[in-house]
Order: structure tokens, then C-alpha cells, then sequence
């Protein structure tokens, strides 16, 4: 498949030259995408209509229940487990953007600093 051309979720993979920090955001914005499109099929509402500022309850009317079967089905498209413990905090749609981005996020590299070279002092 050609670089450049659209995937399903409307990703398109960044050309040549583009930051990795650009390909976060990308990445990013398509989670973001993902999980308002498993929103609108579930509310059956338009995309459009879904906020990030959006609250699971208040503003969507997902009850306990509801709620449930969303981050089930989250689990399933993004293939990850949330912890029960975990659910209390996923109180809007940027919440549980911001934790599936942070749990999907590449591990920081473990780059040990270089020990700073060792000169040899004149002997006298």
C-alpha cells in the first residue's frame, strides 16, 4: 500500500521529513478519532455533535452500564485492558482519550547517560 494513501480510520501516514512529534499528534488525533466514532455508533449520533469536553454521563447520558460496554469495546479496537481501578478517572472524552493515548505511547527510550571521559592527569 502507498504511504500516502488514506486507511480505513482516515489515517494518512505522514511523508517524509515530518517530526516525530507531528507523527505523535497524528497518531494521537486518530486515537482521539477512533473513540468519538465508537461513541457516535454507540449514542447513534453524529460525530460532529461529540466533544472532548463531553461528560460520559452528564452530557451523553451513559450510565454505569453503558459506560462499561464503551471501554469493553475499547479494549477491543485499541487490544489493552483497563483497570477497574482506572474507570473512576475517565470522566469525559478527553479523559479517556488522554489515558488511551498515555497507555498506547511508545515506552520513553532508556538512554543511560554517557559517564563522562576520564582524562589523565600529567605526571609530574
Amino acid at each position: 500500500m502507498n504511504p500516502s494513501t488514506p486507511r480505513a480510520v482516515g489515517f494518512v501516514w505522514p511523508a517524509a521529513g515530518v517530526s516525530g512529534k507531528e507523527r505523535q499528534m497524528a497518531a494521537d488525533s486518530r486515537i482521539a478519532d477512533q473513540i468519538i466514532t465508537a461513541l457516535a455508533e454507540y449514542l447513534k449520533r453524529d460525530k460532529k455533535s461529540i466533544l472532548l469536553e463531553n461528560r460520559l454521563r452528564d452530557d451523553l447520558g451513559l450510565d454505569s452500564i453503558a459506560t462499561i460496554e464503551l471501554l469493553f469495546k475499547l479494549e477491543e479496537v485499541f487490544d489493552l485492558q483497563i483497570p477497574d481501578e482506572d474507570l473512576k478517572g475517565l470522566v469525559t472524552v478527553g479523559h479517556v482519550v488522554k489515558y488511551l493515548q498515555k497507555r498506547l505511547a511508545p515506552p520513553p527510550s532508556k538512554k543511560s547517560p554517557k559517564p563522562a571521559a576520564k582524562t589523565k592527569s600529567p605526571k609530574k
